[in-house]
C-alpha cells in the first residue's frame, strides 16, 4: 500500500472543471448596452486610432473576432494522401475513408490519430511505421461482412473498396512559426505548411462530425427553413493566421443552404409547392418535361438512403446512394428486362421481391449511382447534405435575412459557435498541443476552478449539451392553482434555461395536458406521447411532469413508466416551486434533464487528476452500494447497486440495481454487475469514443455503507467477484479498493478565521491523514463540500487493497476530483459522485417495480417469519429490469 506523508491538516486545491466558454474580464469597455457583450465576453479587444477625417485620435478599444493559438512544441509529419486509382473523390468521402482508415481499420497504426484536410495532405505528431515512409491501404466504407442493398449479394458483389496511398513528404519542426513570428525567418514554403497544419489540426474534429466546404462547417443549431425543400444552417468560419508576435484564429459565421432531411417525396412536393399530391409527379398525369428536368437539376447530387422492404423487414442500405437523375416515366411505365427473361415494370418488381406494393406507382423513380431506379417513395434525404448549386432567386431575400445580422448579433453567433468549436473538447488539438486563448488579456477559460467547493454556470456551457428533439408536459396540479399561463411561464423558463447551458430544444411549442391524478399514470403518459407523434410525427424524448405536494405515488408511477416500461426521459417539477419560480430553479433542473438525455454537464480537467485522464490507464471508478429495510420489517428486501463510469473522463455513468436477501450487506450479484460494467465501459469506448485501446488498465471501487468489523469481508466476497468479471471479460487491470464511511462522530475546526470558509467550517480540500487516523492501516479523512449550515462531517476512506499502488496524495486528489462530478450540483459533494450516485440507485429500487402490483413497498410493511421467505421471493420476481433505451443514461439524476 502507498506510505503516509503530508502535514497533520492540509487544504487539498479544488480540481478545475471543464464546461463551455465564462470567465473573466478581457478589455476595458467603457459601458455595455442591450446586445453589447460585458466585460467578460469572450472576444479580444484591439486599440484603434479614431483619426479619420478630423476625429479626435484618442485611442479606444473594439471587439475582433480572434482568438490566440499556441505554436507546437513537437516535430509535426505531413504526408500526402492519394487514391491512386480513383479520380478526384468528394472531400466528404475522403474524409470518411480516413476515418474510417483510422478508427475502423488499423487504430493500431494511427493511435495518436491524424488530422485531414478532405484533400491531399495529413499530419501527424507521429511518424507511422511504413516501410520506406510509404503504404496503400484498401479501404470500404461499409462492413465487408454486411449485405449492402437488396440484391447485390446475389450478383456477387461486395463492398467498394477504396486504394488509400500515403507518403511522407515532409517533416516541420514547429520553431519556423516562432522564428517567422520574431522576424527571423523569411515567409518560405516550410512557414506555409506549418501554417495550413495549424489550421487542419484546428479543422478536423468539427469537419468529422459536422458537414463542410474549405473553410467553414455548418450546424443545425441555428437553422431557418426556406420552403421549397431548403432549409438554412448556421456555419462557423475558421482560419488560423500570423499576427504580430503570435498565431491567431479568425472565427466568423456563414450560411449553408441546406436539403431539408426526410422523404424525397415530400422535398419534391415542396419544390414545385403546389399542394401536398403526390400525382404532380407523375408524367402521365400531366407533369411537363421542362418541370421534370427542373426538378432533376434541383435534386441531382442528393444522397438518399432508401428502404425496399416492407415495413424495414430488411432495413435501410448501408450506405447512401447518389441520385444521378430522374426517370423520364412513372415506376408502372418503366420497363427492364429481368436476368432470368422476360420484362417487368418497376412497381411490379418492388411488389413482387419485397412485397411491397408502390402507394403511388405513376410517380418518378430516382436513377442511382450504379444505373438502379428506385421509386421517389421509398427514398429518404440523408440529413448535412449542402447545396452546392445557385440558390433559386426566390429564396435569395430569405438567405440574405439569415445571413445578415447586426453587429451585437453577429458577436453573439460567434460567441455561440465557439461551444460547437469546442477546441478544449478536440482530441486532435489536444494531442498536438494546442491550446487556445484570447489575445486581449487572460482567458475565458471554459475550465472553472471552484472557490469553497461551488461555483457557478453563469455565461457557461454543459461539457456535451444534449438534444430535445421533442417534448410533453403533464399537469397533474388542478388547473384552477396551476393555470395555462403558468405552464406558458415554466416553459418559456426552461427554454431559457436550456439555451444558456447549450441544451438544442428543437420542439419549442410542447403540448400540455392537465390529468387527474386519480386515472392511469401510464396511460396518461402514453396518451401525450402518442398524441406528441400524431401532431409531429416524433415520439417525445423528454415527458416534463407538473406535481402537487404529497405527490410520491405519483412520482414513483412516472419513474417506472419512464425507466423501466417505455425507455423515455422523464423530469418531474413541484407545481408550487414551477410558480413565479427563479432562473436558477430551472437552471438546476438543465443539470439534470442533460445527464438524462446523455449529454455530460462538466468533467474534471486532465491537469487536476492525471490518475483519471491518464490516456494509457484507461481507468473505470465504480461505486456500490447497498440499502436495507426498517427494523422490524420482515419479508422486506435488502437492495444493491453498482454505479460506474463509461468514458474517458469520468463523468458519465450508468447503473445497475439488484435485489437481494433482507439485510445482507455483501453484495451476492457483484460479479455479474461489474461484468456488465467492463462491458459497457469498453463498447462506448471503442464505438463512441473510437478509443484504440477501450480495456480498462484500472478500476477504482468504492464501497459505501461498510463497517470497519465487515471490511475483511469485502476483501474475501467481493474482491474476488471483481477479479472474476475481470477474468470473463479478458481483461486483467488493477484493482484498488477504498471504503468510504459517514457514519462517525470526527469534526474539524479551523484554528483561524481566515482559515475558515464563509460558514465557519474547514475550507474544501482539506485533508487529515495523520494523528488521529489509524497506527497501521490506509485510511485518511476529506472534507470535500464546503459548509452550508452547522458543522461538516467529512468523509473516513479506508484503502482496504491497492493493486495500483497510488500514492496517499494520489488517492486523495482523486477522490477530491470525483466530489466534483456529481452532475446534479454545482457545488462539490461529501463523498465522491459514483457512491453517491449508488446511493440514489438504492433508494429508487421501489421504481422498478410495477404501481398496479400492488405490492406493500412501505418502510413499515412486515411479515410473520413463517411467510417473509416467500414475500421476499415474490419482490425479487417482481422487480423489473432498467430498459434497454436507459442503459447508457444517468437516469437517476
Amino acid at each position: 500500500m502507498a506510505g503516509r506523508g503530508g502535514p497533520r491538516g492540509r487544504g487539498r486545491g479544488a480540481p478545475a472543471l471543464r464546461g463551455r466558454g465564462g470567465g473573466p474580464s478581457i478589455g476595458s469597455v467603457p459601458s455595455s448596452g442591450p446586445g453589447i457583450p460585458n466585460q467578460g465576453d469572450h472576444i479580444a479587444t484591439v486599440g484603434v486610432k479614431r483619426s479619420a477625417f478630423g476625429s479626435s485620435g484618442r485611442a479606444i478599444e473594439v471587439f475582433t473576432n480572434h482568438y490566440e493559438v499556441s505554436i507546437p512544441q513537437g516535430m509535426i509529419y505531413h504526408y500526402d494522401a492519394i487514391s491512386p486509382s480513383e479520380h478526384t473523390l468528394p472531400a466528404r468521402l475522403n474524409m470518411e475513408l480516413i476515418v474510417k482508415l483510422q478508427e475502423r481499420d488499423h487504430p493500431e497504426i494511427f493511435t495518436p490519430r491524424g488530422v485531414y484536410d478532405g484533400r491531399k495532405n495529413m499530419f501527424s505528431v507521429k511518424r507511422f511505421p511504413f516501410e520506406n515512409d510509404t503504404r496503400t491501404f484498401d479501404v470500404t466504407l461499409s462492413d465487408p461482412n454486411v449485405q449492402d442493398s437488396p440484391g447485390r449479394a446475389a450478383v456477387g458483389r461486395g463492398p467498394k473498396i477504396y486504394k488509400i496511398k500515403l507518403t511522407k513528404v515532409a517533416e516541420i519542426n514547429p520553431e519556423v512559426l516562432s522564428r517567422f513570428l520574431e522576424g527571423s525567418q523569411s515567409h518560405d514554403n516550410t512557414v506555409l505548411t506549418a501554417i495550413t497544419a495549424l489550421n487542419v489540426v484546428v479543422r478536423m474534429e468539427p469537419t468529422k462530425n459536422y458537414p463542410f466546404n474549405v473553410r467553414s462547417f455548418f450546424t443545425p443549431r441555428e437553422q431557418k427553413d426556406i420552403g421549397g425543400g431548403l432549409v438554412l444552417w448556421r456555419g462557423y468560419f475558421q482560419s488560423v493566421r500570423p499576427a504580430i508576435g503570435k498565431m491567431l484564429i479568425n472565427i466568423d459565421i456563414s450560411t449553408g443552404t441546406m436539403y431539408k432531411e426526410g422523404p424525397l417525396l415530400n422535398i419534391c412536393l415542396e419544390f414545385f409547392n403546389r399542394g401536398n399530391d403526390p400525382n404532380i409527379l407523375a408524367p402521365a398525369r400531366g407533369l411537363p418535361e421542362r418541370e421534370r428536368l427542373r426538378l432533376q437539376r434541383f435534386i441531382s447530387g442528393v444522397r438518399v438512403m432508401t428502404n425496399a422492404a416492407n415495413q424495414g423487414q430488411q432495413g435501410r442500405t448501408r450506405t447512401p446512394r447518389v441520385v444521378k437523375k430522374l426517370s423520364s416515366a412513372g415506376a408502372n411505365s418503366l420497363s427492364f428486362t429481368m436476368r432470368e427473361g422476360g420484362t417487368m415494370t418497376v412497381a411490379q418488381y418492388f411488389a413482387r421481391t419485397y412485397n411491397r406494393p408502390l402507394q403511388h406507382p405513376a410517380i418518378l423513380c430516382v436513377e442511382v449511382g450504379n444505373g438502379a431506379l428506385i421509386p421517389i417513395e421509398l427514398c429518404t434525404v440523408v440529413p448535412g447534405q449542402i447545396m452546392r448549386k445557385q440558390v433559386p432567386p426566390e429564396k435569395t431575400k430569405d438567405v440574405l435575412e439569415f445571413a445578415t445580422k447586426k453587429p451585437a448579433d453577429r458577436l453573439a453567433s460567434i460567441r455561440n459557435g465557439l461551444g460547437v468549436l469546442s477546441y478544449g473538447q478536440s482530441e486532435y488539438v489536444r494531442q498536438f498541443g494546442l491550446h487556445v486563448k484570447d489575445t486581449g488579456g487572460p482567458l475565458k477559460q471554459p475550465t472553472i476552478v471552484p472557490r469553497d467547493g461551488a461555483w457557478n454556470m453563469i455565461d457557461k456551457k454543459f461539457f456535451q449539451p444534449a438534444t430535445i428533439k421533442a417534448w410533453v408536459v403533464v399537469v397533474y396540479e388542478r388547473q384552477n392553482r396551476f393555470r395555462d399561463e403558468n405552464a406558458k411561464d415554466m416553459i418559456a423558463g426552461l427554454l431559457e434555461a436550456c439555451a444558456a447551458v447549450g441544451i438544442v430544444v428543437q420542439d419549442k411549442q410542447p403540448l400540455v395536458f392537465w390529468e387527474n391524478a386519480q386515472g392511469t399514470i401510464a396511460d396518461h403518459l402514453r396518451k401525450a406521447g402518442l398524441a406528441c407523434n400524431q401532431k409531429k410525427g416524433v415520439f417525445p424524448n423528454l415527458i416534463v411532469a407538473v406535481l402537487p405536494e404529497q405527490a410520491t405515488d405519483i412520482y414513483t408511477a412516472i419513474k417506472h413508466f419512464g425507466d423501466v416500461s417505455t425507455g423515455v426521459a422523464t423530469q418531474c417539477l413541484k407545481s408550487q416551486k414551477c410558480t413565479r419560480a427563479k432562473q436558477q430553479y430551472y437552471a438546476n433542473v438543465c443539470l439534470k434533464i442533460n445527464v438524462k438525455l446523455g449529454g455530460i454537464n462538466t468533467i474534471p480537467d486532465a491537469r487536476s487528476v492525471s490518475i483519471l485522464t491518464d490516456p494509457h490507464n484507461p481507468t473505470i471508478v465504480m461505486g456500490a452500494d447497498v440499502i436495507h429495510p426498517a427494523a422490524h420489517s420482515e419479508g422486506r428486501p435488502s437492495f444493491t447497486s453498482l454505479v460506474a463510469n463509461v468514458d474517458s473522463d469520468t463523468a458519465k455513468y450508468i447503473a445497475d440495481c439488484r435485489v437481494q436477501t433482507s439485510r445482507q450487506e455483501m453484495i451476492d450479484d457483484l460479479e455479474d454487475m461489474a461484468t456488465h460494467m467492463i462491458d459497457m465501459y469498453i463498447n462506448y469506448r471503442r464505438n463512441v469514443e473510437k478509443k484504440p485501446n477501450p480495456q480498462p488498465k484500472r478500476i477504482i471501487f468504492y464501497r459505501d455503507g461498510v463497517s470497519e468489523g465487515q471490511f475483511r469481508q469485502v476483501l474475501e466476497h467481493e474482491l474476488p467477484q471483481i477479479k472474476k468479471a475481470c477474468a470473463k471479460m479478458k481483461v486483467d487491470p488493477k484493482i484498488t479498493v477504498i471504503v468510504v464511511g459517514k457514519r462517525h462522530h470526527v469534526r474539524f475546526f479551523p484554528k483561524r478565521p481566515d482559515e475558515a470558509d464563509r460558514s465557519g467550517n474547514c475550507r474544501a480540500g482539506t485533508v487529515i491523514d495523520r494523528d488521529i487516523v489509524h497506527p497501521l492501516e490506509m485510511d485518511f479523512y476529506l472534507q470535500s463540500h464546503g459548509g452550508l449550515l452547522g458543522t461538516s462531517r467529512p468523509a473516513h476512506y479506508n484503502v482496504l487493497y491497492d493493486d495500483n499502488r497510488l500514492t496517499a496524495d494520489g488517492i486523495q486528489q482523486l477522490s477530491f476530483a470525483l466530489c466534483h462530478v456529481y452532475a446534479r450540483s454545482t457545488r462539490s459533494v461529501s463523498i465522491p459522485a459514483p457512491v453517491y450516485y449508488a446511493d440514489i440507485v438504492c433508494s429508487r429500487a421501489k421504481n422498478h417495480y410495477d404501481p398496479g402490483a400492488n405490492l406493500d413497498l412501505t418502510e413499515t410493511g412486515t411479515a410473520d417469519d413463517a411467510h417473509a421467505s416467500e414475500q421476499l421471493e415474490v419482490f425479487k420476481n417482481n422487480f423489473k429490469p432498467l430498459h434497454r433505451n436507459m442503459q447508457f443514461l444517468m437516469y437517476f439524476s
